[in-house]
């Protein structure tokens, strides 16, 4: 089969297609064969070496895929030849299962039915982005642990970065859940794909009044915030939360050092949650699998310029420009088709 590895970490020429051998699921495991592989963040991340290497072990990136399964291993249930799947952290300590190669065997954990109606680029799609998003909206300290209609009804939410992926997927079950949605963006461009996802409200951060114009919407301030850039927002944030609200923190773009001001914290009594999915237990992913393919049954998730996120995509041969455009802040989602 062909397969994108990379021997060592570095920038996006260190990727390289080759032939490998097909690997057979071992107890407890999976084999998909992958159509579609998405790539996000954290896989240029990983094979720059930023979350450290593969030393001695050809490394295939990307955690997150869709396809078909092709074979099943022994203690295995509710999986079978044939199923259409999706599958996040394909990576996560297992080096040579990502999902840029032609198949890919990872814990049966890891594989989650596709929707009848959701196409392979879809499932690609859902992976680290809305199981991120899903995990910032219900980290509250009152909030709903599950999302669905009504879940998040008569509360709040601003999303940081609305046109980025874990943003779009953030307003788009914030909505589904019944929340009130603002989002901050930083261009009319941003704000056209922002209120595609199904934004109520959208302002640009770098207007003056940014707080006055969310607080005009939500004057008890917002309920929840979803923050790409921590350190950035921390003065807007802190200006426009609820008394008791949560900020969960999933990203700090821009790189300023996230120093929040203890005194206004306090006399807010409010609640920071940091996301990463890589420890959050796969009881937690597996319970935001389910809501998220619920969401897409009802048609309140989807990837698409109609749902304000463009597809780039990319052929297995061109992995190394897709980590590329990831890695240069392309707007919406990238990725990679392996199978016709």
């Amino acid at each position: 089969m062909r397969a994108v590895i990379y021997a060592n970490p570095g920038d996006a020429s260190v990727l390289q297609v080759v032939e490998r051998p097909v690997a057979e699921p071992a107890e407890g495991e999976v084999r998909i064969r992958v159509v579609v592989s998405g790539v996000n963040p954290t896989d240029w991340k990983t094979r720059s070496g930023a979350f450290g290497s593969a030393a001695g072990e050809p490394a295939v990136p990307n955690h997150d895929g869709a396809g078909v399964v092709d074979a099943v291993g022994s203690g295995v249930a509710g999986i079978q030849a044939g199923d259409r799947v999706w599958v996040t952290l394909a990576a996560d300590g297992r080096p040579a299962s990502g999902t840029a190669q032609e198949y890919t065997v990872v814990p049966a954990e890891r594989v989650f039915p596709l929707p009848e109606g959701a196409d392979f680029e879809l499932g690609a799609s859902i992976g680290v982005p809305g199981v991120t998003a899903h995990r910032a909206l219900t980290v509250s300290e009152d909030g709903p642990a599950r999302l669905q209609p009504g879940a998040l009804g008569e509360r709040t939410v601003l999303v940081a970065g609305g046109a980025g992926a874990v943003g779009n997927a953030a307003i788009q079950l914030a909505c589904w859940a019944g929340a009130t949605v603002i989002t901050t963006v930083s261009s009319q461009a941003k704000a056209e794909l922002a209120g595609r996802a199904g934004a109520h409200h959208v302002v640009n951060y770098h207007d003056a009044d940014a707080a006055d114009q969310i607080r005009g919407i939500a004057p008890a301030g917002v309920d929840i915030i979803v923050e790409v850039a921590a350190g950035s927002n921390a003065e807007l944030d802190q200006s426009v939360l609820k008394t008791g609200g949560t900020i969960a923190i999933y990203a700090n773009d821009g790189g300023v050092p996230f120093a929040p001001d203890v005194r206004a914290n306090m006399a807010l009594n409010a609640r920071y949650q940091f996301v990463l999915l890589y420890t959050v237990g796969w009881d937690r992913i597996a319970n935001a699998a389910a809501d998220l393919n619920q969401a897409i049954d009802d048609g309140a998730f989807r990837v698409g310029e109609q749902a304000g996120v463009p597809v780039h995509r990319f052929g297995l041969d061109d992995t190394a420009a897709a980590h590329d455009a990831v890695e240069r802040g392309a707007v919406g989602k990238v990725l990679v088709t392996v199978a016709a």
